[in-house]
């Protein structure tokens, strides 16, 4: 419940963001506005502040800032005192400018919300700043397939040199739909990997099965359960498991499951000392494999910029984000990445939500991402969205006469029902994703 209160709260402030931008820029040109509302439906909170009505209404899925002389005149007709506060008596520049506010207040909120996320300071997974070096591939996966191996290091992508797993993941996005091309370096050797197009490139390096290094150091521990039950702590550094050495938390499963539930000697290192106890896995009764209830321990760091530092970081992390999802956009248009990846209302709460239990780094990042899709959506040039607006008015701007009735008539429609099925694809995804475990 929380998660989703908290989801709704960061949706709306991204609807405010939006329609706030069109109330201001109305204003500023002289447009009479009546209704200023976040959601859809019955009103929840209504108040009268001068010539405008501020509502909270009960559908939280949007928003929409309601113009004097703005599609039908019938509920609230134009007086002739009033004609010239009308948004259909504004110039077409005006009027451009009202409807494009909206979509740019929301691509102008992570160049301000990230600046400040890294002058807050963030916690990230260290092995994202880290060379690209796997630490384990998932059998029969793209990775596996393609003969990528465990401890081999990713020095390019196609043309594109890589130092970090960020960078590997950045420069997989542009290979989506292509073959990937990976430059390794394999102990003294250099190898070049292939991996063919489809294997959900687009989504970075651990969706084709290859995961960073681990240390085989405890992180947590489920209660109840054999490990915690013979002493094992957090912190715990396993060294061996009746005598063969792990050096990486991936060895644990082979190793546990090779005993078949039999009790194992467990060599730790805690604080200096060497330990040793006896821990005898249990089965799980959904995949049959023997578990002793531990989980590895990430390892994070925290980076604080200074002033300058986080306003040029911000800046350039928002145009990567900008960037990053136009062409995702693209590789989606041209049919390379595949139409699961939409997500839809309940993805959105759910990352919102999540986001908003954790630090205030996080929940900035996360407002500025969805901030960026919600900008760039509004900018299609679907007609009910504000990029159809925009069209419109480019039509009439470049041909001196705007569009007939009908025809808008027709084409708001037609986008219609694209949004419809736009929803219907995001709601379907969003609800496997649920039963699937948010996979």
């Amino acid at each position: 419940m929380i998660t989703i209160l908290a989801g709704i709260v960061m949706l709306g402030i991204l609807v405010f963001v939006h329609e706030l931008g069109h109330f201001a820029v109305a204003k500023m040109a002289g447009v009479k506005v009546l209704k200023f509302s976040l959601g859809f439906g019955p009103r929840i909170v209504s108040r009268q502040w001068g010539e405008t009505e501020y509502m909270i209404c009960a559908i939280p899925l949007g928003g929409f800032v309601q113009m004097l002389g703005e599609g039908s005149d019938e509920d609230h007709p134009v007086s002739e005192e009033e004609k010239h506060r009308s948004f259909s008596e504004k110039s077409v520049g005006r009027r451009l400018a009202i409807v494009g506010a909206g979509p740019l207040m929301n691509l102008a909120l992570p160049f301000v919300v990230l600046p400040l996320a890294f002058w807050a300071g963030i916690q990230m997974p260290a092995y994202l700043d880290r060379p690209a070096c796997v630490g384990y591939v998932v059998p029969q996966s793209p990775a596996a397939e393609s003969g990528l191996l465990r401890d081999d290091c990713i020095v390019a992508v196609g043309e594109e040199p890589v130092t970090s797993w960020s960078d590997a993941d950045k420069a997989l996005l542009g290979q989506a739909g292509e073959t990937a091309i990976f430059s390794v370096q394999r102990g003294a050797t250099s190898e070049v990997i292939t991996i063919a197009a489809g294997n959900n490139i687009a989504e970075g390096l651990q969706a084709l099965g290859l995961a960073p290094q681990q240390a085989a150091v405890v992180g947590a521990l489920s209660p109840g359960m054999p490990a915690q039950l013979a002493g094992m702590q957090v912190g715990d550094r396993i060294l061996a498991i009746d005598e063969t050495p792990v050096t990486s938390w991936y060895d644990l499963k082979t190793i546990i499951q090779q005993a078949g539930g039999s009790a194992q000697d467990f060599q730790v290192e805690r604080q200096s000392q060497q330990l040793e106890m006896t821990i005898t896995p249990v089965q799980n009764d959904t995949d049959n494999n023997f578990l002793i209830g531990i989980a590895p321990q990430v390892e994070t760091i925290y980076k604080r910029f200074g002033l300058f530092d986080a306003l040029r970081q911000g800046v350039q992390r928002s145009a990567e984000l900008i960037e990053l999802t136009l062409v995702f956009i693209k590789k989606l248009v041209l049919g390379k990445v595949s139409t699961r990846n939409i997500g839809g209302p309940i993805t959105v709460v759910q990352v919102a939500g999540q986001a908003a239990q954790t630090d205030l780094a996080s929940i900035l990042s996360v407002l500025a991402f969805l901030s960026i899709q919600l900008g760039i959506l509004n900018l299609f040039p679907i007609p009910i969205l504000d990029g159809g607006h925009l069209l419109f008015g480019l039509f009439e701007l470049i041909f001196r006469r705007p569009l007939s009735l009908r025809v808008r008539e027709v084409a708001q429609q037609v986008g219609l029902l694209l949004i419809i099925l736009l929803m219907a694809l995001a709601f379907y995804n969003d609800i496997l994703r649920l039963f699937n475990g948010g996979q």
